[in-house]
């Protein structure tokens, strides 16, 4: 993917529409978790100055000020920079006591001009059409820093229920699926929080509807393990799900999380 001329900061077009704004304290824990535990973004952030991009914040900057703090404590040397279109978002992150290495800064899909080696774009492409989001993948792709990455998806209001893309400049590497399983009726249930990649897709013939078939499946034949708890039951529901021959990448540690992680390749959507 060819790499578009880099901006000078503050003067790049912000590209995008304000989301709704919707923000809660820790409604983005589950990502930053499995961020600050990922061996490719680890590796990403191993750089001499490693800037993130936290984009489209919402109205209040916390979701914000939490990722730096998470991401420090493993990474001291990270800058953060959040990103909103909205001028009035942007003054709100300001106006917070900003600790060393976090700044806000008005901008879009075109990240302002910064060229971070991690990107997070979270509950920001949900109001846009799938064509549209592809086209915002390959802008936010190419501002990225050499070997940069870029994780984008969407959860629910309070974070209990969260799905996500791992992309790096080739396209989309990995899937994830998060969650409380003591939220769930059925792993299914994750669907309505589907990235917009996967949202549509979800139909008989596509590969995200056979994976989260298969995974509820997999949750109805743990069903004995209830009485250890819904913990217990979904790492039994990954395990058989591993078993089945679906290319699960991460180990018991993290489904004990309430995670599951996915080459890409299991819902990789069919050509139109």
């Amino acid at each position: 993917m060819a790499k578009a001329p880099r901006l000078a900061a503050g003067r790049a077009r912000a590209l995008g529409v304000p989301t709704r704004g919707t923000t809660n304290p820790n409604r983005l824990r589950r990502v930053d978790r499995w961020l600050t535990g990922t061996a490719a973004v680890r590796s990403a952030l191993d750089s001499p100055d490693p800037l993130v991009v936290d984009l489209g914040y919402g109205a209040t900057p916390v979701t914000t000020i939490e990722m730096a703090a998470r991401l420090r404590a493993v990474h001291p040397g990270v800058r953060v920079l959040g990103l909103e279109i909205d001028p009035e978002r942007v003054a709100a992150g300001k106006a917070v006591a900003e600790p060393p290495g976090l700044d806000f800064r008005r901008g879009g899909f075109e990240l302002a001009g910064a060229r971070p080696v991690l990107l997070r774009a979270f509950n920001v492409l949900r109001q846009y059409a799938e064509e549209e989001s592809a086209r915002s993948w390959e802008t936010m792709l190419s501002r990225l820093a050499p070997g940069g990455l870029l994780v984008e998806g969407t959860c629910d209001e309070i974070g209990r229920r969260c799905a996500w893309v791992l992309l790096d400049a080739d396209g989309p590497r990995t899937f994830t699926l998060a969650c409380l399983p003591s939220d769930l009726d059925r792993p299914s249930d994750l669907a309505e929080r589907l990235p917009k990649a996967l949202i549509h897709r979800n139909v008989p013939g596509e590969p995200v509807f056979d994976l989260l078939r298969a995974l509820d499946a997999c949750w109805a034949t743990a069903a004995p393990f209830a009485p250890f708890g819904p913990r217990a039951r979904w790492v039994e529901a990954v395990r058989l799900l591993a078993a089945e021959g679906w290319p699960v990448l991460d180990t018991r540690r993290r489904w004990r999380l309430g995670e599951v992680t996915l080459s890409w390749s299991a819902v990789a959507p069919n050509s139109a």
